[in-house]
């Protein structure tokens, strides 16, 4: 089935208490790419660089099949820049710099070849972006899959309103739900943010793993304790790659086999933690992705034997 990437291609500069990069590749466009490329459904990306963005990085993409004819290229303009610096929980993190470059008015054009997508993945962008992407495509996809963040619930929120009506999944954190519904809790949250458009819900709670919602279900997937978090930058957007990726691969958006996406989310995010960036991400194979979901089904697996 095919899928339309939208999201940030840029670069990142990360420090964290294991050390720091200069400028690598990053964005919530490449990490839900190439997570989603190794459930081979060679992700369409939509995306904005400038003419320093290096070919290197273009071809790695391309490696992993992911198609690139949507990524406009600004001649004499700069990518998308950012970086920030973790703290020592890793939980918390301050960002450095933010240089919007091309991103900041990013016109988002559908080339023919990715009219009929089947599968949508609009990643963290402005929400006027993300819509106009969703009006640009002649055919509603199958499954719209949105991703945003409290920035835009500051200084967007009747568009950011107007977008989430228009999807079927909507991926936030905790703070956000709370934030986004005016409800405290999660549950609440929930119902009150479906009511606003979405019959899916995903909430990421970081290392306390992801809920997913549906009407009254609820499912919980846990997070995989690791020894080392090494970089967390990137975790929430590989989650929705391997979400969607997933989701793409076997063709079927029932709430049972989205509870199979989430686990493939969280395991494809695990990956992620361990290196800076990308660097995990462009070199796995199919038997480690397969060795860590078991890891995930032996975490919450056992007998119930119960005396009564």
């Amino acid at each position: 089935m095919s899928l339309v990437v939208v999201g940030s291609v840029a670069f990142d500069a990360i420090e964290t208490p294991f050390g720091k990069t200069d400028k690598i590749i990053g964005g919530a466009g490449t990490f839900i790419a190439l997570a989603a490329s190794y459930f081979n459904v060679n992700p369409q990306v939509i995306s904005v660089i400038g003419d320093d963005f290096p070919q290197e990085y273009l071809d790695l993409l391309k490696k992993h099949k992911i198609d690139i004819e949507g990524i406009q290229i600004k001649k004499g303009e700069k990518s998308f820049f950012w970086s920030g610096k973790y703290h020592n929980d890793m939980n918390n993190r301050d960002t450095l710099i933010t240089e919007l470059n091309v991103l900041a008015d990013f016109d988002p054009q559908v080339p023919d070849t990715y009219q009929g997508a089947d599968y949508l993945m609009l990643g963290n962008l402005t929400p006027l972006v993300q819509k106009q992407v969703i009006d640009r495509l002649k055919v509603r996809p199958k499954l719209i899959v949105l991703d945003t963040m409290n920035f835009w619930m500051d200084s967007m929120l009747s568009e950011l309103f107007t977008t989430i009506s228009m999807v079927d999944v909507l991926v936030i954190n905790e703070e956000e739900a709370r934030q986004l519904s005016g409800e405290y809790s999660i549950v609440k949250a929930a119902r009150k943010i479906m009511n606003m458009g979405p019959d899916f819900l995903i909430v990421k709670k970081g290392e306390h793993g992801a809920l997913l919602f549906h009407k009254e279900e609820i499912f919980y997937a846990p997070a995989l304790p690791l020894a080392e978090v090494f970089d967390p930058t990137g975790a929430g957007d590989t989650f929705a790659g391997g979400f969607i990726g997933y989701l793409a691969k076997t063709d079927d958006i029932s709430f049972n086999n989205m509870k199979n996406a989430v686990i493939m989310g969280s395991a494809m995010a695990s990956f992620t933690v361990e290196k800076f960036g990308t660097e995990k991400l462009q070199h796995l194979t199919e038997a480690e992705i397969f060795n860590r979901v078991q890891k995930f089904i032996d975490l919450v697996k056992f007998d119930y034997n119960p005396e009564l």
